[in-house]
């Protein structure tokens, strides 16, 4: 696609995830905004698993779309199954997640960039970022057929395509992913810029023919019977619920996989890049976890009525013929036929200790990192990333302050805190374990903690945020209500059977606080006002009260923590010459370069002890 002009405020390189964000986010603020992406046609696409949200990425799902983003109403409307995970923990580890259409998924990302005023999008491969002469300012992007473009400010979101390299056994070939060049250049240029990069891995497994399976073996798994939608403005939500299945690895299967060890680039050394822990490869557990006789696989449609059907829990980088081989013992696999075989990919990342807090790197101001170039791992991990990159964008262009999200205010808040404060030496991914204030920043409480955000800086439509508003009052009326409303002995017990009958009248509140209370057995005891509330507020209502407790406790902590957390430290402070601080501390804070004692109280090697040496020191600093 041609473009008019030579000259943006705001380029954004690369059309996945977290490319899409920025650039629909940036344009939304009023800036023009070009994206340049290798192919159009694959903006949004889905290269992976056909699925968004699960554990603690659902929350980010939830999060991007209360700051005005794109994700969560993309898989409201290409969804083909949605379930809420981990309901048999507390509510503070719900998570929901989608199967979605990945056809229709990318269908719509293109269609919403394209309508997008003040977006232009360029298919090109960009190779080169253009600084000042000091190398301390952007200035502009090349591409691969020679076109120049000038910006005020550059976001990356490169994926895994730079360098790109796909093992399958013994075989090696550069590509972004399978069917798709590589990026080459563009690391080259950082570097020259005075970036540090490194390798990292990933991978995919393999897609199998649906008519080659013999579901009567496996077991099926379908989405709830009443799913909860991702965007707080989807109405009338009745998505498909197609069906995905599960069956098992067994001990021929690990037998296979255990003799053809040598065929790996995982293990015979070819693979240098370090590959996510939390997500690996078969090989990898069948070593790993040799005490286990199986591993749970499960079998998701990557589009609705798909004949291509994504083996999750199979990533592998094992020949094509093993892979076939081992997944044919499998129950229900027997039979299987691939389409495409799964593989094993490096690619370059860009330690993220180089960014501060808003994204934007400290050596070259205007230039923004986002996704998979900063090691993280995921679609949701991404599109946060994005967002928050094409605001701070903006706010750089028209010389704002930038937009930056504690910890204690969202899972977007702990992930960019966790990637520039902490080492990362494999790729990133989002839990729940992460968020040490989880209980205050549920999944179905992120439009209460961040629309007011999104509204402020021109991202959310006042429709929208005076929408949540409404909901907020109501929620803290019914929760008021609940401490007023007593209900006699005798009635509880006809609604609850309790182990030992009370002797006296309890508040709602108390009935709702014991662990094994719901809101569903006390509404027939509820005004009918709150009783016509949506299902979805009445829980986070109940679960609000349930826990207020722990909330209170919670919100104490965080106010206290925050007397220090938010201490900025000058830019000028020479860490090394802080004798009193240890060596491995002064070596970490000085790479690093904290822009707050939070932020310099979570790096790895820094200590309690060092944090208080310094805080006396900046004293001393802001005093003389």
């Amino acid at each position: 696609m041609t473009v008019s002009r030579e000259s943006y405020e705001v380029i954004v390189v690369g059309g996945g995830h977290a490319g899409i964000e920025a650039a629909l986010a940036a344009s939304r603020l009023g800036q023009t905004t070009l994206l340049i992406t290798m192919q159009i046609a694959a903006l949004g696409r889905a290269s992976c698993n056909p699925a968004i949200g699960g554990l603690a990425k659902g929350h980010l799902v939830r999060e991007i779309d209360a700051l005005g983003g794109e994700m969560a109403r993309a898989t409201d409307a290409t969804g083909i199954q949605f379930k809420m995970l981990n309901r048999s923990k507390g509510r503070a580890v719900w998570s929901p997640r989608a199967q979605i259409d990945k056809h229709a998924y990318s269908a719509y990302m293109i269609a919403a960039c394209e309508a997008q005023s003040g977006l232009d999008l360029f298919e090109d491969e960009a190779v080169k970022v253009i600084a000042n002469r000091t190398k301390t300012r952007v200035s502009g992007v090349v591409t691969r057929n020679g076109a120049h473009f000038s910006c005020k400010a550059l976001v990356l979101t490169n994926g895994t395509f730079l360098n790109g390299l796909i093992h399958i056994g013994d075989k090696q070939f550069t590509a972004g992913r399978i069917g798709e060049a590589a990026s080459v250049g563009l690391t080259e240029s950082l570097v020259t810029l005075g970036f540090e990069t490194g390798r990292l891995k990933t991978g995919t497994p393999p897609r199998v023919k649906r008519d080659s399976i013999d579901f009567s073996k496996t077991t099926i798994q379908t989405g709830d019977a009443d799913p909860e939608a991702f965007s707080f403005s989807t109405s009338n939500f009745h998505p498909p619920n197609e069906a995905c299945y599960i069956t098992k690895t067994n001990l021929e299967t690990h037998r296979i996989i255990s003799g053809a060890l040598h065929f790996s680039p995982l293990f015979s050394g070819v693979i240098q890049g370090v590959g996510p822990r939390y997500c690996p490869s078969i090989e990898d557990k069948v070593v790993r976890f040799s005490d286990k006789p199986s591993h749970q696989l499960f079998l998701e449609p990557e589009w609705s009525n798909a004949n291509q059907i994504y083996v999750n829990g199979f990533s592998s980088s094992l020949p094509e013929e093993v892979q076939l081989a081992s997944l044919r013992s499998v129950p229900g696999l027997e039979r299987v036929e691939f389409i495409q075989p799964g593989y094993a990919i490096e690619y370059d990342f860009f330690s993220p200790s180089q960014l501060k807090a808003s994204l934007e790197t400290k050596q070259v101001k205007g230039l923004f990192f986002a996704g998979q170039i900063n090691g993280t791992s995921g679609y949701e991990e991404a599109a946060g990333q994005g967002l928050l990159a094409g605001i701070n964008a903006h706010l750089q262009v028209n010389n704002k302050a930038p937009f930056v999200l504690g910890r204690e205010e969202a899972y977007l808040g702990v992930l960019v805190d966790d990637l520039i404060t902490k080492d990362t030496d494999e790729p990133y991914r989002m839990f729940t374990s992460r968020a040490e204030h989880r209980l205050l920043l549920r999944y179905d409480n992120a439009h209460f903690r961040l629309a007011e955000k999104g509204h402020a800086l021109g991202l959310v439509s006042t429709t929208f945020y005076m929408a949540v508003v409404k909901q907020k009052q109501l929620a803290k009326k019914a929760e008021a209500t609940f401490d007023t409303i007593y209900i006699k002995p005798q009635k509880v017990a006809a609604l609850i059977d309790l182990q030992a009958p009370l002797k006296e009248s309890q508040s709602i509140t108390n009935l709702l606080r014991r662990p094994h209370v719901s809101i569903e057995q006390l509404k027939p005891v509820l005004p009918g006002w709150i009783q016509d509330l949506s299902p979805t507020l009445l829980k986070l209502i109940a679960t609000n009260t349930k826990y207020r407790g722990y909330i209170d406790r919670e919100r104490l902590q965080v106010e206290r923590l925050a007397k220090h957390q938010n201490t900025t430290i000058p830019d000028s402070v020479d860490y090394l010459e802080m004798a009193a601080i240890s060596f491995e501390g002064r070596q970490k804070l000085q790479r690093i370069r904290p822009e707050t004692i939070g932020q310099a109280s979570r790096i790895s090697g820094v200590s309690p002890a060092d944090v208080s040496i310094l805080l006396i020191l900046l004293k001393k600093i802001c005093f003389t």
